[in-house]
């Protein structure tokens, strides 16, 4: 399986938007759920959300209104812009893969396919 790599973390201001990629080449043909998860540290992998083949999303209840996945067949890449990010936003960002169906937000233990992780840093 070729391996889920994440790009586009840094360190941002309050208010300060950023978009994360994740190359996701040969997901995009199959029957995958995307997905993107955080860790703060100390705290468990939580979802942010997903995506699933038919292009239809889920984003969890803290980032809604804020964050947005998508994807690029042609490029198979996954994205996740986040605007107005907040200082709870800092997390490790990963890029995860579900082979199946998804209509909602799974829970990570179902993931199998993850990729390194990209830092988020949010001062305020």
């Amino acid at each position: 399986q070729v391996p889920l790599v994440e790009s586009g973390g840094g360190s941002v201001q309050a208010g300060g938007s950023l978009r994360l990629s994740c190359s996701a080449t040969g997901y995009f043909n199959s029957n995958y759920c995307m997905a993107w998860f955080r860790q703060a540290a100390g705290k468990e992998r939580e979802g942010v959300a997903s995506i699933n083949r038919r292009g239809g999303t889920s984003t969890a209840d803290a980032v809604k209104g804020r964050f947005t996945i998508s994807k690029d067949n042609a490029k198979n890449t996954l994205f996740l812009q986040m605007n107005n990010l907040k200082p709870e936003d800092t997390a490790m960002y990963y890029c995860a893969a579900l082979h199946g169906d998804c209509a909602g937000l799974p829970p990570r233990t179902v993931f199998r396919t993850w990729g390194q992780g990209t830092q988020v840093t949010v001062s305020s």
